[in-house]
Protein backbone atom coordinates (compact mmCIF):
# COMPACT_ATOMS: atom_id res chain seq x y z
CA UNK A 1 0.00 0.00 0.00
CA UNK A 2 1.01 3.59 -0.21
CA UNK A 3 -0.06 6.95 1.27
CA UNK A 4 2.36 8.80 -1.12
CA UNK A 5 -0.48 9.73 -3.78
CA UNK A 6 -2.20 11.39 -1.34
CA UNK A 7 -0.76 14.70 -1.76
CA UNK A 8 -0.87 14.50 -5.34
CA UNK A 9 -4.42 13.85 -5.67
CA UNK A 10 -5.01 16.64 -3.23
CA UNK A 11 -3.39 19.07 -5.38
CA UNK A 12 -4.93 17.63 -8.19
CA UNK A 13 -8.39 17.49 -7.34
CA UNK A 14 -8.27 21.29 -5.47
CA UNK A 15 -7.30 22.59 -8.93
CA UNK A 16 -9.66 20.89 -10.83
CA UNK A 17 -12.38 22.50 -8.71
CA UNK A 18 -10.78 26.13 -8.80
CA UNK A 19 -10.22 26.08 -12.67
CA UNK A 20 -14.02 24.27 -13.27
CA UNK A 21 -16.22 27.58 -14.65
CA UNK A 22 -19.36 26.14 -13.46
CA UNK A 23 -18.47 25.67 -9.98
CA UNK A 24 -16.81 29.16 -10.09
CA UNK A 25 -19.70 30.62 -11.19
CA UNK A 26 -21.60 29.27 -8.40
CA UNK A 27 -19.49 30.40 -5.78
CA UNK A 28 -16.62 32.19 -7.05
CA UNK A 29 -13.10 32.01 -5.09
CA UNK A 30 -14.89 30.33 -2.29
CA UNK A 31 -13.06 27.05 -2.93
CA UNK A 32 -10.88 25.66 0.23
CA UNK A 33 -8.38 23.49 1.31
CA UNK A 34 -8.08 24.92 4.39
CA UNK A 35 -10.96 27.50 5.64
CA UNK A 36 -9.43 31.09 6.30
CA UNK A 37 -10.00 32.81 9.48
CA UNK A 38 -12.26 35.51 9.80
CA UNK A 39 -15.54 35.76 8.31
CA UNK A 40 -16.40 32.70 5.12
CA UNK A 41 -18.74 33.77 2.55
CA UNK A 42 -22.41 32.62 2.30
CA UNK A 43 -21.74 29.84 -0.08
CA UNK A 44 -18.52 27.87 -0.19
CA UNK A 45 -17.23 24.61 -0.85
CA UNK A 46 -14.10 22.86 1.16
CA UNK A 47 -11.95 19.45 0.61
CA UNK A 48 -12.52 17.51 3.52
CA UNK A 49 -12.12 13.88 5.35
CA UNK A 50 -10.08 11.13 3.40
CA UNK A 51 -9.46 7.60 3.89
CA UNK A 52 -7.23 5.56 1.79
CA UNK A 53 -7.38 1.47 1.23
CA UNK A 54 -4.73 -0.33 -0.21
CA UNK A 55 -5.26 -1.74 -3.60
CA UNK A 56 -1.92 -2.77 -4.02
CA UNK A 57 -1.16 -5.78 -6.73
CA UNK A 58 1.55 -7.73 -8.18
CA UNK A 59 1.83 -4.84 -10.47
CA UNK A 60 2.73 -2.32 -8.18
CA UNK A 61 1.60 -0.02 -5.21
CA UNK A 62 -1.95 1.63 -5.53
CA UNK A 63 -4.49 2.84 -3.29
CA UNK A 64 -8.41 3.46 -3.13
CA UNK A 65 -9.01 7.31 -1.39
CA UNK A 66 -12.15 8.06 -0.62
CA UNK A 67 -12.77 11.74 0.02
CA UNK A 68 -15.28 13.85 0.77
CA UNK A 69 -15.77 17.91 -0.47
CA UNK A 70 -18.62 19.81 1.36
CA UNK A 71 -20.84 22.89 0.37
CA UNK A 72 -22.02 25.30 2.90
CA UNK A 73 -24.31 27.67 2.59
CA UNK A 74 -26.06 30.30 5.34
CA UNK A 75 -28.76 30.47 2.95
CA UNK A 76 -32.33 29.58 4.02
CA UNK A 77 -32.79 26.84 1.23
CA UNK A 78 -30.96 24.38 0.16
CA UNK A 79 -30.89 25.48 -3.49
CA UNK A 80 -27.95 27.48 -4.03
CA UNK A 81 -26.05 24.66 -2.28
CA UNK A 82 -27.58 22.10 -5.01
CA UNK A 83 -26.34 23.91 -7.57
CA UNK A 84 -22.86 23.97 -5.83
CA UNK A 85 -22.84 20.02 -5.23
CA UNK A 86 -24.09 19.09 -8.79
CA UNK A 87 -21.20 21.56 -10.18
CA UNK A 88 -18.64 20.02 -7.93
CA UNK A 89 -19.90 16.14 -8.73
CA UNK A 90 -19.59 17.09 -12.72
CA UNK A 91 -16.00 19.10 -12.31
CA UNK A 92 -15.08 15.49 -10.99
CA UNK A 93 -16.81 12.48 -11.96
CA UNK A 94 -14.52 11.29 -15.10
CA UNK A 95 -12.04 14.19 -14.56
CA UNK A 96 -8.65 13.63 -16.22
CA UNK A 97 -6.74 14.89 -13.08
CA UNK A 98 -3.26 15.55 -13.78
CA UNK A 99 -1.05 13.93 -10.74
CA UNK A 100 2.55 15.06 -9.73
CA UNK A 101 3.06 11.02 -9.32
CA UNK A 102 1.26 8.24 -9.79
CA UNK A 103 -2.16 7.87 -12.35
CA UNK A 104 -5.74 8.12 -11.53
CA UNK A 105 -7.62 5.00 -12.67
CA UNK A 106 -10.78 6.39 -12.16
CA UNK A 107 -12.85 8.39 -10.48
CA UNK A 108 -16.21 7.97 -8.90
CA UNK A 109 -19.43 9.95 -6.98
CA UNK A 110 -20.46 7.46 -4.28
CA UNK A 111 -22.70 9.53 -2.27
CA UNK A 112 -24.00 12.89 -0.91
CA UNK A 113 -25.62 13.87 2.89
CA UNK A 114 -27.53 17.07 2.76
CA UNK A 115 -27.94 18.66 6.56
CA UNK A 116 -29.07 21.16 8.41
CA UNK A 117 -26.14 22.33 10.79
CA UNK A 118 -26.60 23.46 14.53
CA UNK A 119 -25.79 27.25 13.89
CA UNK A 120 -28.35 27.15 11.36
CA UNK A 121 -26.29 26.64 7.55
CA UNK A 122 -27.18 23.59 5.22
CA UNK A 123 -24.17 21.79 4.08
CA UNK A 124 -23.91 18.95 1.67
CA UNK A 125 -21.09 16.60 2.13
CA UNK A 126 -20.00 14.65 -1.29
CA UNK A 127 -18.19 11.64 -1.41
CA UNK A 128 -15.87 10.43 -4.13
CA UNK A 129 -13.99 7.63 -4.78
CA UNK A 130 -10.10 7.57 -6.50
CA UNK A 131 -8.16 4.49 -7.56
CA UNK A 132 -5.07 5.00 -7.82
CA UNK A 133 -1.70 3.25 -9.01
CA UNK A 134 1.90 4.45 -8.10
CA UNK A 135 4.28 4.93 -11.17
Amino acid sequence: MTYALSQSLQEAIYQQLTSDAALVAEVGTAIYDMLPSGTLPGLYVTLGAETVMDRSDISGGGALHRFTVTVVTNAAGFSAAKRAAAAVSDALVDAPLSLTRGHLVGLWFERATASRLTNGDRSIALRFSARLEDS
